[in-house]
Formats: structure tokens, sequence, C-alpha cells
């Protein structure tokens, strides 16, 4: 385990320490996965345009060999020709450069991701140091590296073989064949060849991703003390601090939104201020704070309340005493059970009249509020 002051590199990289590697250009690849990529990309390009570009080759040839008497004898004649020739092979390579050009792309990004960062550009004297090189030298990827081209040398080795000794009689007998025929069979052959050497370097890639990903992994790997001081640096810095808080306010504010719709009654005073009561008189010994809000918060809450069709009564002197006596999710102070007590038998005795049509209820008037000042609010507290 790699060491550092005396200490192991026992903690996983955290996501800053993730990030500033990324911000280095230090991100998981695999040279493996980029090489077999590009040769598959080549080898079912040419079998899927193989055909049209021998084709293109084959008229290439005859449109530069077969000549007329008056080309022989013009100076232009050798760049007419060149440029035709090579106007007709470009168009036949495109489709196979375009699959060899998403290769060469996607190979790269398919594991790490997109990545460009200009201080992996930049210059480092470690790189040219010969302690460092020596050490390079002899770790484990290096010694993977090792693996890897041997095993690549034996793999396409015995593909190699396996392929002369399947095709063998296909390759004796291109003799009894005329001319272009061979030629069309043997590009075959050695296409399919191709394919199965490349097909057979699948097997070091996916062997190689793992090593590349857990190698990466253990490069970033920190100290506890390196994990520590990176929690203090970052949680220590005031706009961290406070991007943390407004997080919390926002989580808190949505939580607080969805219990709107639960409520019995909002309370507003009538603007600035509104509280939200939920009261069920069989599960709860007093009537509950929902939500509360000032100003904007206050105007979403009542919208809440509209939309939802809960009751939003303007009750000024008993809204500032619930916003300021009460936090969110607790029973109202016994202060303010009278005064409450009103307003929900108001607001039970309305859902009778609409539903069973009985008497028109009447508003409470000069609710028993206790004096503004008992309710200072407490120092601690925080206003969602």
């Amino acid at each position: 385990m790699a060491e550092e002051n005396g200490q192991e590199k026992t903690e996983d990289a955290t996501p800053r320490r993730l990030e500033k590697a990324r911000e280095e250009g230090q991100v998981v690849r695999s040279k493996e996965l980029n090489t077999t990529a590009l040769l598959l990309a080549g080898a079912f390009g040419l079998m899927m345009f193989g055909k049209p570009l021998a084709a293109a080759l084959e008229a290439a040839l005859r449109y530069n060999f077969v000549l007329d008497r008056a080309a022989i004898f013009d100076d232009k004649a050798m760049l007419i020709h060149l440029g035709g020739s090579f106007q007709t092979v470009a168009v036949t390579l495109a489709p196979i450069g375009i699959l060899l050009m998403m290769a060469a792309f996607l190979g790269p990004i398919s594991l790490g991701g997109w990545n460009f960062s200009i201080k992996a550009l930049a210059p480092k004297f470690s790189r040219i140091n010969p302690g460092s090189g020596l050490k390079r030298m002899f770790s484990a990827n290096s010694m993977m590296e090792l693996v890897k081209a041997i095993a690549k040398f034996v793999l396409v080795l015995g593909i190699s073989i396996s392929v002369l000794i399947s095709s063998q009689g296909e390759l004796m007998g291109l003799d009894n064949e005329s001319i272009i025929p061979a030629m069309a069979h043997s590009v075959s052959l050695l296409n399919w060849g191709f394919v199965f050497l490349c097909s057979g370097l699948i097997l070091i890639t996916v062997m190689d991703i793992p090593f590349q990903i857990k190698d990466h992994a253990d490069k970033l790997k920190m100290t506890l003390q390196q994990v520590k001081d990176e929690m203090k640096d970052s949680e220590g810095k005031p706009e961290v601090k406070g991007r943390i808080r407004q997080l919390q306010r926002e989580m808190a504010q949505n939580r607080m939104m969805d219990n709107v719709p639960d409520a019995d009654v909002i309370i507003t005073n009538p603007t600035h201020y509104a509280v939200a009561l939920k009261y069920d008189p069989d599960g709860m010994g007093a009537p509950l704070l929902v939500a509360k809000g000032a100003d904007l918060v206050a105007a979403r809450i009542r919208e809440l309340g509209e939309e939802h069709k809960i009751p939003v009564l303007s009750f000024p002197p008993l809204a500032r005493a619930v916003y300021h006596s009460t936090e969110i999710e607790q029973e109202i102070p016994m202060s303010l059970y009278v005064a409450v007590a009103q307003v929900l038998a108001y607001v039970f005795q309305l859902r009778t009249y609409k539903k069973d049509r009985a008497a028109k209820p009447t508003m409470p008037v000069d609710l028993p509020v206790p004096d503004e000042s008992e309710f200072v609010k407490k120092p601690n507290s925080e206003e969602v």
C-alpha cells in the first residue's frame, strides 16, 4: 500500500479529490480499448465497404493504365488522371475513414468520459526525472503492460495459426481460379482473418479495463489525515457553509410546502405572514403547525391553499402569534388554544354548511390572542 508521511493511503478518493484529478487530466483510460476499437472499426469497415473499394481501385488502375494515343502526347494528361484517381479513391475511402474517426473518438471517452484539461498539456519535470522513470519501469502498471504485450503476442500468433490451418484448403485452391475471382477470394480471406485477429484482442481489453479502473482508484487513494484536512478546508469556507445552509433551507421549505395541502386552515396577516394549521380530534392533543412563512413564502402558502380549496382566513394578531411562537411540525402553545379553537370550529362548521346546506356560520371576531410581546423570537430559531 502506498504511503505518504508515514501514513498508508487507505481511504477512497473524495468527490473533491476526483474532481481535482479530472481537472489535471487524470481519468481512467485503457490503451487496449482504444486500439481494439480502431482495429475492429477498420475490420468491419473493410467488410462493409471492401467491394466498392476494390471496384474503385480496379477502375482507377484501368483508368491510369489504359491510355489512348492523344493522352500519351498530352502534357496535362498525367495531372488529369492523378486528380480523377484521387477523387475516386477518396470518395470510396470516406465511409471507412468516418468509422475510424468515430472509433478514435468514442473509444477513449467510453471509459472515463469526456475530459479536456489544459493542465495535462503543461510540462512536468517529474516525467524526465531518472528516479521517477526507474520507479515507473518496475511499477505494477509496467508489469501489467509486459504481461499484456506477451499475451497479445501469444494470442495473435495462436489466432494466426488457427486461421491459416482452417483456410488451408481455400488458400491452396486459389491457383485453380482465374485471376479476378482469385483476387476477390484472397481479399475475402484476408479480411476475415483480420476480423478474427482483431476480435481476439477483445479478451485482452476485457482483462485490461478492470485493472485500469483499480489502478486509477489506487493512485487517487488518500490518507485518513488528507481526508480530515480536506473536510476541514471545505467546511471551513464561508461560501461552502452558506451554500450548505441555503440547500438545507430549500429542502426544508420544499418539505414544508408538501404538507400545505394537508392543512385544515391557513391564517394570514393578511400579506406578510401565513401559517397553516392541521388538527385531528381523534389523534392530536393540540393543533399542529405544518407550514409557516413570511412575504414570498407566505404568498406561496396562500396560493397552495387556494389551489387545494383550503380556507384562507385573515386574523393578523393570531397569524403573527403562531408564526413567532411555534416551529414547523410542533403543536401550538397552550396560550393560543382558545383562539385557534374558535377558528377551527368556524372552519369545521363551514364544511358542514357547504356539504349539508346547514345554517351559515359566523366568522369569529375579537379572538383572545395574548399580547404580542409574549412571543419573543428565540435566538436559535430559523425562519423558513
